[in-house]
């Protein structure tokens, strides 16, 4: 009955429930979404591409 209310009783529930289910919903989403971290990789991924690119306009050699 709770997974329900949470997932799906904005849809269909009256009024002051639909509120209170889509503000849980809402609340826990925004709980597991804390706990992760935004993550950001350590090292740049088009880095070596824009070097090489770089280098093909200059002339030059890589880097």
């Amino acid at each position: 009955m709770l997974l329900i209310f949470i997932g799906f009783g904005d849809s269909f529930l009256p009024k002051p429930l639909n509120n209170a289910s889509l503000q849980t919903r809402t609340a826990i989403n925004n709980l597991v979404l804390g706990m992760f971290p935004t993550w950001e990789p350590k090292v740049k991924p088009h880095q070596r591409t824009e070097k090489a690119i770089e280098a093909t306009r200059t002339g030059g050699k890589v880097k």
